[in-house]
């Protein structure tokens, strides 16, 4: 790819910052550079945002009309699958069918918001005196900045531009440094189907400079982020002082049960996929497994024999399962965790190194880790790894268990491997997470609310709920019967 714009207030123009490149993690070969944005970019990107959602054609726009603009990107998307697919593969590293998964994900949260847009509406509260009626209306809150991590850019990103065009805001998306290619894709995508100039800007650059000054903005009304624990605290402060509302989605270190009646392939399968699917770079990924003692044996034969099996390659070729990570510095991060397990007591049952195949050596590639021998108060155990490692400790109490599962700071989700389902309901309203899933593992419903609980953030994305986050509440008094008031007399 050649030097590339960047999108500023609707206009396509070089950034005014530094050169930044972006790397295909399979080779760390370099396929796009471009300059990235500016202070000057951030202050002109949010004039025009600030702008562009007081506009009365847009404000006064009717919400049917808005949908149009959503259903469109849908379309475009769905017509541009395959393309888009690469540019995620690209981009991160993502396996083909992971990639375009996400892809049609974003797709499908465009037209969701697109029909939630149309049929959402105020409400009428009951009526408490005769003479007197109450409307609660819903209105945009404005300019959005959202912050949108590397590992999943076009899911991620969609979740947070759409719903809050439909809700009728202006967004500018900062996207990861690391993957800035897609997200500048979907800005032409959404300026294809007529989005007005100036509601969506794409602002690539260091999240200490570009991030830093468009949160602190005084125009921005709402923090959308996505990403690391310590950065989003540090967002929740900046969002108090600003007293703006924030949506954040952060860390985890998810928890998954195999009990002792568990259909033992179905659950090595779910656990396998919940933790090494996107090389285990995802906030959701089932890092800590607890197995009951009576299964542990066998359940670990099968899982091990699962790992062994699946395939490390070039992300871009048909039945690869585990792509790169995202860097050299993070494929070390991951490698020191390992070591560090190993030095705390650590067993290595499979995995704990890159792999071996030549072919590989210029990639980010670790192989799928499984570490037993430890406790929960390890050090792999209760910090977020975010790469395809592993940790399976036995469990004989399920008192004991819960304690475990729940001595985190992070509370973003968990698993549950069992044919007894009131069991599982029992189990799951006691654990501390935002997101169970039960004899199944990280399938997602843009109907379906998702967050954190604890330190794995505040606020829900999807759902009905969500387009209301990025909406600010009117009450409004109407006076059936008007009469002067005799108090002034």
């Amino acid at each position: 790819m050649n030097n590339m714009d960047i999108f500023v207030g609707g206009q396509w123009q070089q950034g005014r910052g530094p050169e930044m490149q972006s790397r295909f993690p399979g080779d760390n070969q370099v396929i796009a550079t471009l300059n990235s944005a500016s202070l000057e970019d951030v202050e002109d990107a949010v004039i025009a945002a600030d702008m562009a959602w007081r506009m009365p054609s847009w404000r006064n726009l009717p919400a049917h009309q808005r949908a149009a603009i959503l259903y469109k990107v849908s379309r475009l998307i769905d017509e541009n699958c395959e393309a888009l697919t690469q540019l995620q593969t690209l981009d991160n590293g993502k396996p083909w069918a992971e990639a375009r998964g996400l892809v049609m994900s974003a797709a499908a949260t465009a037209r969701y918001f697109a029909a939630v847009c149309e049929v959402s509406g105020g409400e009428l509260p009951p009526r408490r005196q005769p003479e007197l009626m109450t409307i609660s209306t819903y209105q945009p809150i404005g300019v959005i900045a959202a912050i949108t991590p590397w590992n999943s850019p076009i899911a991620s990103d969609m979740q947070k531009i759409a719903p809050a065009i439909a809700a009728g805001n202006a967004v500018i998306l900062k996207p990861a440094e690391a993957t800035p290619l897609i997200s500048l894709k979907l800005a032409e995508l959404f300026e294809q189907a007529g989005l007005p100039s100036g509601l969506l800007s794409v602002l690539p650059g260091k999240g200490s400079i570009v991030g830093d000054a468009l949160v602190r903005h005084p125009l921005v009304k709402k923090i959308s982020f996505t990403g690391g624990t310590n950065t989003g605290r540090q967002l929740a402060h900046i969002a108090a002082d600003k007293l703006i509302t924030t949506s954040l989605e952060l860390g985890g270190k998810s928890p998954t049960i195999v009990l002792s009646d568990a259909d033992l392939d179905i659950a090595a399968h779910g656990v396998c996929y919940g933790i090494f699917s996107s090389m285990g770079q995802a906030c959701i990924a089932g890092s800590r497994l607890f197995v009951a003692k009576d299964i542990y044996s066998s359940f670990m034969e099968k899982l091990t024999q699962l790992t062994r099996n699946l395939i490390i390659g070039d992300p871009r070729q048909e039945r690869v399962h585990l792509g790169p990570l995202i860097s050299p510095s993070h494929r070390d991060s991951v490698r020191n965790y390992v070591e560090q397990a190993v030095q705390q007591g650590g067993k290595i049952r499979i995995g704990g190194t890159a792999p071996a195949d030549p072919v590989l050596q210029d990639g980010n590639y670790f192989l799928p880790t499984i570490i037993e021998g430890l406790n929960n108060q390890s050090t792999v155990c209760q910090e977020e790894i975010f790469g395809p490692v592993l940790v399976v400790m036995p469990f004989d109490d399920e008192d004991d268990l819960i304690q475990q599962a729940n001595d985190s700071v992070y509370g973003l989700a968990a698993g549950i491997w069992t044919k007894d389902y009131t069991r599982a309901f029992k189990l799951a309203d006691a654990l501390d997470v935002g997101t169970v899933w039960v004899n199944t593992y990280k399938v997602f419903s843009i109907s379906t609310p998702f967050g954190g609980f604890k330190e794995s953030g505040i606020g829900r994305e999807k759902g009905l709920e969500s387009l209301k986050a990025y909406m600010q509440q009117k009450s409004l008094f109407l006076a059936l019967n008007p009469q002067p008031n005799r108090w002034c007399e």
